[in-house]
Formats: structure tokens, sequence, C-alpha cells
């Protein structure tokens, strides 16, 4: 017996050994050439890497209380707190990996034995029934030895889900927040377009009715009075064009609000919106930081790497002590007669696969491989990040270049339209003359209103591509 004892106090003197040794690789981040500064970009570069609060960046408490509402109330957003809650319960039980597992179990049973058998006769012989209790109970734990790092890799994979999940959701909650932002100012230029053709209705009407006194006195064709009313259509069908786009706007932004369809109030004009200035854009290596789907993308590489060497470890052999403590009777009145029905027993295991027709090799080739695609999609999103700034930065300047020039437009065509008015109304021009003003100056109004937006959306979508800001961070971080 205490030969016995001496070898199992050796067995697990060399598990506790063994269990310094890691077969898996520790991660390192890939080296990324980072340019050092972002195309299109002529702002002063400097190394804050604090990011903007939306609340900042929106200052209209219309839209604010409508990202409120999304931030908390959308469907996509709610899903994504409940998969982290689920993965912050999965980190949680990694940690216990290292704990034994213990398992008791009761029973009791009768066998009537064969009168021909051995026990049968002997239990007739002894017992002086022809069948044999038997009751027992009996703990049992179960330890395996964390040789390879195995518990290590799993906490570690675990983790980098559960932060990985968490940077998700905070990409997650700055697109819905950059989506309902560009929603409401998709209505406001809605509503502005809207404006745009009731005014050119009005003209159009004002228009048509000086062209038919002229028909009636015979100084103008009936095709001068068709064309007058074609413009005038040209003008009344975009109202019903834009009640329906505002229709459908608003159902997609109380969806993205988290409910039923409903009216949206909203700002007068575009020319009310006030987005944040002068975003500091930083240096192209500060996104690795700053952005969370690019941070994401990171930690999947780190739970990769745990896999990888998880898949390693399952090639080689696993160590594992079984010592259990119980009571076995074949009486119910001495079951627990202590401690004579006591049962103790110890076991140590080693268990080294050997032929496994090459599935534990192939799924380390797997993993590797594996890894290496989500290394290489981890590099993809950081050019993306780079290319998104850079895009933004190209749409503010050159929208607001094609600004200027719609103004000046706007004024020289402003300029026509009254011109061709008072020179119609002087016999000096035709009513084609008019009427090409007018259609001219409706589709440089309806342009206009279209670069507007195309400005505040590259503002936007600057913002969100140096990485937004969601105010709040996942409860219950582990």
């Amino acid at each position: 017996m205490k030969k016995f004892h001496h070898y199992i106090t050796i067995f697990a003197s060399s598990t506790l050994l063994l269990s310094a040794c890691s077969v898996g690789k520790k991660y390192t981040r890939q080296e990324i050439a980072m340019p050092e500064n972002f195309k299109n970009s002529e702002v002063v570069l400097t190394s804050d890497t604090l990011q903007l609060s939306w609340r900042k960046f929106v200052q209209d408490p219309l839209l604010t209380s409508l990202i409120e509402k999304a931030l908390s109330n959308n469907t996509d957003v709610n899903v994504a707190l409940l998969n982290m809650q689920q993965l912050e319960l999965a980190y949680k039980q990694s940690k216990k990996g290292l704990l034994p597992t213990a398992d008791l179990s009761i029973g009791a049973n009768r066998t009537w034995l064969s009168s021909n058998s051995l026990n049968g006769s002997l239990s007739d012989q002894f017992i002086g029934t022809p069948y044999m209790d038997d009751y027992s109970a009996t703990l049992r734990l179960s330890w395996e030895a964390d040789i390879w790092g195995k518990v290590k890799m799993q906490k570690e994979e675990s983790m980098a889900n559960f932060f990985g999940q968490k940077e998700n959701l905070s990409a997650l909650k700055t697109r819905v927040i950059v989506q309902v932002i560009q929603s409401y100012y998709n209505l406001i230029a809605l509503d502005e377009q809207l404006k745009i053709a009731q005014r050119n209705v009005q003209l159009s009407d004002s228009t048509l009715n000086m062209i038919r006194l002229q028909y009636n006195s015979s100084l103008v064709s009936s095709l001068a009075v068709e064309q007058a009313e074609a413009q005038k259509k040209t003008a009344e069908l975009l109202i019903p064009l834009a009640h329906q786009n505002m229709a459908v706007e608003e159902n997609a932004l109380s969806i993205l609000c988290g409910g039923f369809p409903q009216g949206i109030q909203r700002t007068a004009s575009l020319d009310d919106t006030i987005v944040g200035d002068g975003l500091a854009t930083g240096v192209p290596a500060e996104l690795l930081s700053r952005r969370p789907d690019v941070r994401a993308a990171e930690y999947a590489v780190v739970a990769a790497t745990s896999r990888m060497g998880l898949a390693k470890a399952a090639m080689y052999p696993s160590l594992s002590l079984t010592p259990s403590i119980g009571t076995n009777s074949i009486q119910f009145n001495k079951w627990f007669d202590l401690p004579g029905s006591i049962v103790k027993t110890i076991a140590g295991n080693i268990a080294q696969p050997i032929f496994q027709k090459g599935a534990l090799k192939t799924n380390y080739e797997i993993s590797v491989i594996e890894r290496e695609k989500i290394a290489l999609q981890f590099k993809q999103s950081v050019m993306v990040a780079v290319s998104e700034v850079s895009d933004a930065l190209a749409k503010i300047k050159h929208t607001e270049q094609r600004l200027q020039l719609i103004h000046a437009k706007s004024n020289a065509l402003a300029k026509a339209t009254a011109d061709a008015a008072l020179l119609y109304k002087s016999g000096m021009a035709n009513y084609l003359e008019v009427i090409t003003a007018q259609n001219n100056a409706l589709q440089n109004d309806l342009e206009r209103i279209t670069v507007k937006r195309e400005k505040l959306n590259a503002a936007i979508d600057l913002y969100r591509a140096l990485g937004g800001g969601t105010d709040t961070l996942p409860p219950n971080t582990p």
C-alpha cells in the first residue's frame, strides 16, 4: 500500500510539473505598413485618439431623442446585447477549467441469481435469500491536469470572443447612430424638395396664366400653352413623389428606432442642421485603437490563435486523476455503517491518441489555415478603414466645391428666370426661353439639395470611419 501511495505521489508531482508546459503560440499583432497620412487630408493632424461622442457630434434635440430611442429599442442592438451575455457566461465558465468535477451517485438494486450458478448457490448458502441486494453511494472526483495550457487557451479564446462581441456591439451602435442621422437628414432634404416643387408649381402656374392671356389675344399659338402646362406638370409630379419617399423614409426610421411606422418630427431645413465640425482625423495608425470593427477583427485573430493551440494540444497525451469515496453494502441497515461500508478508489490515467486516421493532424492544419485567413481579414479591415476615411475626406472637399458652384449657378439662374419673364412681357423673348429658364432653375434647386445632403452624409461617414463614439459601454464586463 505504501508503494502504491508512492506511485500516486510521483504521478501527481509529474502532473504538476508538466502543467507548466504549453504548446500554444502567444498572440502578437502582425506588422502592418500603415501610411503616414490619410489621402485627401488637408486638416492639421493631431495625436488625439479620443472618440467624439455622438452627443457632441449631433446638436439637434429632435435627432438626439431619435438616437436615444434607437439605442434603447433597436432590435439588432438588443440581440447583440444578448449575444454578449451568452459570451460572458462562456468566458466565466472557461475560468473554471482547472477545477475538478464531482459526481454523486446513489443506487440500490436487487438481483435474483440463478440457483445453478456459483453466485446463486453461495448467496442462498450465506445470505439465506434467493436474491442479492446491493446498496451504494459514491462521490467521484475527476481532474485533468492542464499539461499543455489548454485551459489557458480556452480562457483566452472565450475572452477574445467576448471582447470581440463587445467591439461588434460598439460598431453596431455606431452604425445605428449613423443610419438614424442619415435617415433624419434624408427626411429634411425631402421636405426641401417638396417646398421647391410647390414654389415651382406656383411659378409655372403664373407663367401659364400669362401665356393663356396672350393666347386669348392671339399673340401665341396653342403650342405655347401646352408647353407651359407640361412645365407645370413637371413640377407637380415632384409633389406626390416627395410624399411617397417621405412615407417610406419615416417608416424605415421608425423601425430603426424599434417602433411601428409613425410620423417623424424634424427640423425645418438643411440649413438649420448642425453636426460636429473639426473632426480630428489623426493618423491612420490610430484607427487600430479607434475603430471597433478593426478591434473586433483583431480579437478574432486572438481567438483563432487560441483555437490553433488547442488543436495542437489535442495531439498530445492527457493526464487525469479520478479518486472516489463512498459506501457499499448488501444490507440496507448496514448501508451507512461506518467505517465498515466505506469504499475508496484512487486512479491515475494517461491517454495518448495513437491512431485517429489523421484527424487530429488535419484539424490542426485546418486551424493554422483558418488563423491565416482571419489574419488577412484583419489586415483587410485596416485597409478598408483607412480607405473609408480618405473617401469621406474627398467627399467633404469636393461637395463643398460643388456647393459653391451651384450657389453661383443659382444666382445666375434666378436672374435669368426673372429677366426671361420681363423680356417675355415686353415681347423680346419667346415662351420657350421662359420655360427653359424655369426648368433650369428647378433642376438646379433640386441638385443643390442633393449636394447638401451628400456633404452632410460625407461628414457622417467621416465620423463613422474614424470610429464614432457611442458613449455607453456594454454592462457586466468580465
